[in-house]
């Protein structure tokens, strides 16, 4: 383990067997924490606490054969999956194959001494594996209409990377260790490319394991803000949205099943398009002016007082009007005119 893990902050770890109190408290979705335990008796943690093989039969009686996206990269990059090292592609290898030949893959990178890295990103489990939520599920959190995924590989590294949704990752088979920073880390993360990433989200520049502070010496302070979670098998893990993770599975057979969910009505655009506009719009401007903005954004953005525009008649509120369907498609119009231009 790198050095830099010994002076981050250990995850709080509770023992619990239901959500149903931990979800009612809307103040517990802020701060990460690890459910030991949480989905320990899941028949595929049972199985695979047995042994691998258990495991991935299970698994495969429900797999009804669609076609599954794997990634690989050479044994010289130590399962972390990046950049090439002139941020032209990746180190890795993207591969569309079945879920029973993948398992083939990880049962023989078994016997090298320096395998390759095999990864399975997030896979729709109801898609993947019909069935296999009704034996295996947080039935708390069926309220919530959460995306189950499935993650499978073996030792590998994904960069620290963060989600708009909430999540609550389980490891079901194998360890696993989470690094992680709060939203306001940001700067302090050397953050990557915004449109070209290995997975869809920007990530992380720092290698965690050896990290070069002469490149990075915001980095440091990073640290002294970090949580690390390691999970084993039959552990969960909340981790509240747009905290930036990085995800280390640490055994040559590890399985992790999340649940994605958000707060927020479906007709809620995503953030990160109020970035690309503001990046068309806003950094480009004289300093003075992007003063300004902030000061604008902060008023009608980043304001949460509920009277903030009681001084406007309510008929003529418009696009100020307290959050509705009709209002997202008033804004939505609005933009489309204005980059139809």
């Amino acid at each position: 383990m790198s050095s830099i893990y010994h002076k981050m902050a250990k995850v709080k770890t509770v023992n619990i067997t239901t959500l149903t109190d931990f979800l009612a408290e809307p103040n517990n979705l802020s701060t990460p924490i690890i459910f030991k335990g949480l989905v320990k008796d899941w028949p595929i943690c049972k199985l695979s606490t047995k042994s691998d093989d258990d495991a991935v039969n299970y698994i495969s009686q429900f797999y009804q054969g669609m076609a599954v996206g794997t990634g690989c990269c050479d044994a010289e990059f130590e399962g972390r999956l990046f950049y090439n090292d002139d941020f032209s592609g990746f180190n890795f290898k993207r591969k569309t194959t079945d879920l029973i030949s993948f398992f083939d893959q990880l049962n023989a990178a078994k016997e090298c001494s320096n395998p390759n890295g095999l990864y399975l990103g997030s896979t729709n489990i109801d898609k993947l594996l019909p069935e296999f939520r009704h034996h295996n599920n947080l039935a708390e959190l069926s309220a919530l209409s959460p995306l189950m995924s499935i993650w499978i590989s073996n030792q590998t590294t994904i960069a620290a990377h963060h989600d708009v949704a909430n999540n609550i990752a389980c490891c079901v088979a194998g360890k696993r260790r989470f690094t992680l920073f709060p939203p306001e880390q940001v700067e302090n993360l050397y953050i990557g490319p915004l449109e070209k990433t290995p997975a869809g989200q920007p990530i992380s520049l720092v290698n965690f394991s050896a990290p070069d502070f002469k490149k990075h010496p915001k980095f440091e302070q990073a640290i002294n803000h970090a949580h690390i979670a390691e999970l084993e098998t039959g552990d969960a893990l909340f981790l509240p949205s747009t905290w930036w993770h990085q995800v280390e599975s640490l055994t040559p057979f590890n399985i992790l099943i999340n649940y994605w969910w958000q707060t927020t009505p479906n007709h809620i655009g995503a953030p990160i398009d109020a970035l690309y506009h503001a990046l068309l719009n806003i950094k480009s401007l004289p300093s003075a002016q992007k003063k300004a903005w902030q000061a604008m954004f902060n008023h009608y953005i980043f304001n949460d007082d509920p009277n903030a525009f009681e001084h406007i008649p309510k008929e003529t509120l418009g696009v100020l009007a307290p959050e509705e369907v009709n209002n997202a498609r008033m804004i939505r119009t609005i933009l489309l005119n204005k980059l139809n231009r």
